[in-house]
């Protein structure tokens, strides 16, 4: 089997390549996905059976605020382009990596493949998540009236080995990472986050991440998936302020930690329901501070230190 999987260097596609290459030929040039022609011209060269659509253009919540444009638009446009020149080139499979920040604001509770398009999307994200849901209706659509299987992954909030550190886009858990680690280092007093601690969110090891596309994979072959959308996550959730906190401990920042209200909360709650993928046979192995603990050793060996 062949797997296209897009932008081999972003952080998804690393932790991916890394498992699947163990078992699958992988087709991982560095292709410019916002040109149409290109795109095309590549998915028909090398034809492959599945296409993992992973898009790197992605951020925090200040990223999400200050970058609305950007978001959308490079989103939509080089997904836009993969998902059409796969359909063209009559490829059968495709798995669209979408994001939590699909699902809407204001439930409170474990959210559902369901749940999505029920309610409003959350301020701070409306655009990355549009973008997003577009990629999965159009996956729907073609799956469904050209009997494909596009499929839409969702995975909680992915951190881990080779994620993005720069504080003007990393997400949650490696800015808290990068922060603590140059506060501790400058010795400085105090590490202020974003809002009030209180909102619950998933994560999920990206190594565990990349071998629940394996055994999706798996499934996949076996014709054992009969649904569009799946979540992949822990199911557990856990509040900004626990976040914080386990990371100020590993990386053993003595300081104060203190959280600026002022600042928005995004989504309260953003806990996925994996009943889904736990029914297929698929658990997460890698728990939350052996993860967090995995990625700071990363982050030090590789001498990040962010002025």
């Amino acid at each position: 089997m062949k797997i296209l999987i897009t932008y081999p260097k972003s952080f998804v596609s690393v932790n991916l390549i890394k498992i699947l290459s163990k078992k699958f030929e992988l087709i991982i040039d560095d292709i410019d996905y916002l040109n149409l022609l290109k795109t095309r011209k590549y998915i028909k060269k090398t034809k492959p059976d599945l296409v993992i659509l992973q898009s790197p253009f992605s951020g925090g919540i200040k990223f999400n605020i200050e970058k609305p444009a950007d978001l959308i638009l490079k989103n939509n446009i080089a997904q836009t382009n993969v998902i059409t020149a796969t359909f063209e080139n009559n490829i059968n499979n495709l798995f669209f990596i979408g994001s939590s920040c699909m699902y809407p604001k204001n439930y409170e509770h474990r959210l559902l493949e369901t749940d999505l398009l029920t309610g409003p999307l959350e301020d701070t994200n409306t655009a990355y998540a549009t973008a997003k849901i577009c990629g999965w209706q159009m996956c729907k659509a073609i799956s469904t009236q050209y009997k494909k299987k596009y499929i839409t992954l969702i995975p909680a909030n992915l951190y881990g080995i080779n994620d993005d550190f720069d504080l003007e886009s990393a997400h949650v858990i490696a800015a808290l990472l990068a922060r603590f680690h140059n506060a501790k280092i400058k010795n400085t007093k105090e590490v202020v986050v974003w809002g009030t601690g209180k909102p619950l969110r998933d994560f999920i090891f990206a190594e565990d991440f990349a071998n629940a596309v394996v055994f999706l994979i798996a499934k996949l072959l076996q014709n054992k998936i009969n649904v569009l959308e799946i979540n992949i996550g822990s199911g557990n959730g856990y509040s900004i302020k626990q976040i914080a906190e386990t990371v100020k401990k590993i990386v053993n920042f003595k300081g104060n930690l203190i959280f600026d209200k002022t600042k928005p909360d995004g989504m309260p709650v953003k806990v996925l329901d994996t009943k889904t993928i736990n029914q297929l046979g698929w658990r997460p192995k890698i728990n939350l501070e052996t993860g967090i603990k995995k990625t700071y050793n990363y982050y030090i060996s590789k001498k990040y230190i962010l002025r």
